[in-house]
């Protein structure tokens, strides 16, 4: 066998090893596939690979709380958590052990965060408003005393900063108006008054979460 044959072999040998790595890593039902690959290779067709997800029908998990992440896919895995987007793209994650879980939350809690485009002005600084005072002539709690004072969320409280608008609206309605996120008790009672404006408001400054001394400067202000 020539050297152009051995390395022609070579190469296919080594191309059909990597399709049987791609199959068995998409294979979520199998414990002996890690969490981290599981992420890359199947997490990352919604979420991105990095977390960092295009579409506002999937949201951002870069830099999210590993213990929030666990709560969630916790929650899909057992259907506890049954809103629509939950059931069409999460409610087949029945086989991940536990072990997967914490590997894939593992991996994205580590992963570099990023924000959103800046909008209308108005409705960002509304958004601060509520965010760091809430609404008391509404009952509405400030968000920054579960959510941080830079949206980096803490423990089963997630990051907010940097998640798309869109994603944070449709997530509040659920809240709102069902009982379809097991974990939401504390959410429902927050958002029981909030207008939809309200809501884009605060979600638009979310997207975008400013400087550091933002959330600081607005409470300090009010």
């Amino acid at each position: 066998m020539n050297r152009v044959t051995q390395l022609i072999c070579l190469g296919m040998l080594l191309a059909g090893t990597a399709c049987h790595d791609l199959e068995r890593s998409r294979a979520v039902d199998n414990p002996a596939v890690s969490g981290k690959t599981i992420a890359l290779q199947v997490c990352s067709n919604c979420h991105g690979v990095t977390g960092v997800s295009v579409s506002p029908t999937f949201p951002k998990l870069a830099g999210q709380q590993r213990e929030y992440l666990v709560d969630q896919l916790t929650d899909f895995k057992t259907h506890a958590r049954s809103d629509p987007n939950a059931k069409r793209f999460m409610w087949g994650f029945t086989h991940l052990t536990g072990t997967q879980i914490d590997e894939i939350a593992t991996y994205f809690s580590t992963q570099q965060t990023t924000l959103g485009q800046p909008g209308d002005r108005r409705l960002i600084d509304k958004g601060r408003t509520i965010y760091a005072s809430g609404l008391p002539d509404k009952g509405v709690a400030a968000c920054v005393s579960c959510h941080g004072q830079h949206g980096e969320g803490a423990g089963g409280f997630p990051r907010l900063a940097g998640q798309h608008a869109d994603y944070i609206v449709k997530q509040l309605l659920v809240f709102q108006r069902t009982r379809d996120r097991p974990r939401g008790e504390v959410m429902q009672a927050i958002c029981a008054n909030l207008s939809e404006q309200d809501m884009r408001a605060l979600a638009a400054f979310l997207e975008v979460f400013p400087a550091k001394a933002a959330v600081a400067d607005s409470t300090a202000d009010h």
